[in-house]
């Protein structure tokens, strides 16, 4: 990864089908899991780059695909755990990255784990109409809020990015989503490398069945598409590893 820098350095991960599908929108189905067939190597990388990010930036909708998860390093690959856990004592990082959950409505329940377990610090990104919502639980100490002004209860990228680095000062941060919220970071152009897992499956498409592609709500190509470079590949079985960087 870059040395440090003035700005933070963003990246994402993600899996993806042959024909571009990240999410199966079923219930019971929704994960990543379901996209790259449970594959060890790639929840090594995920882990991975958890280990190595201050921040990791989810949406809302990631969250309901798995209520209980965490977003750390151990929880994906717990097989590495301990390795994990080495590099980032190396690198002078905290024991986990900070979660930040992504909510416009602010309608999450703070009695999930990510928020009520305490093994992470978390802060949801949310709107003022969200933050009097969330306000009427119980709110861990674990947990910070948020509330960002936004046009009809959109949240800008940048704001996620400013009120993230407002309570890290780490300075690298991964965005895992989901597509909604990677389409954002990416029409503010605020991506400068994409990590992607090409799985081996065909999943199809039926019109209107609510399949997610890698970006969605945003269109960027003809006019203005958004360029990658291509700087690593690695293969794993029939699964590739791919790297790339954006300007």
């Amino acid at each position: 990864m870059p040395r440090p820098r003035a700005r933070p350095h963003v990246i994402s991960n993600f899996v993806t089908t042959l024909d571009g599908i990240v999410s199966l929108q079923v219930k019971g189905h929704s994960g990543g899991g379901d996209i790259s067939g449970f594959d060890a190597q790639d929840r090594m990388v995920m882990g991975l780059l958890r280990a190595i990010a201050d921040v990791v930036i989810v949406g809302a909708g990631a969250l309901n695909a798995d209520r209980r998860h965490v977003w750390t390093a151990e929880t994906v690959f717990p097989e590495l755990a301990a390795a994990y856990r080495q590099l980032r004592e190396a690198m002078g990082k905290r024991r986990t990255p900070l979660n930040v959950v992504v909510s416009g409505n602010g309608k999450l329940d703070l009695r999930l784990p990510v928020f009520a377990s305490g093994a992470v610090s978390a802060l949801i990104v949310t709107t003022a109409a969200g933050a009097k919502r969330l306000c009427k639980q119980r709110v861990p100490d674990s947990v910070a809020i948020r509330a960002i002004r936004g046009s009809g209860g959109v949240i800008p990228a940048a704001a996620i990015l400013d009120a993230a680095c407002r309570v890290s000062a780490g300075r690298l941060i991964l965005v895992e989503g989901g597509p909604m919220l990677l389409g954002d970071f990416y029409a503010q152009r605020l991506i400068d490398e994409q990590f992607l897992t090409l799985a081996p499956q065909i999943a199809g498409r039926e019109v209107g069945d609510g399949r997610l592609g890698l970006v969605m709500g945003q269109t960027f190509a003809p006019r203005d598409a958004r360029w990658g470079t291509l700087i690593d590949v690695r293969r794993g079985k029939s699964h590739l590893f791919l790297r790339y960087a954006f300007p």
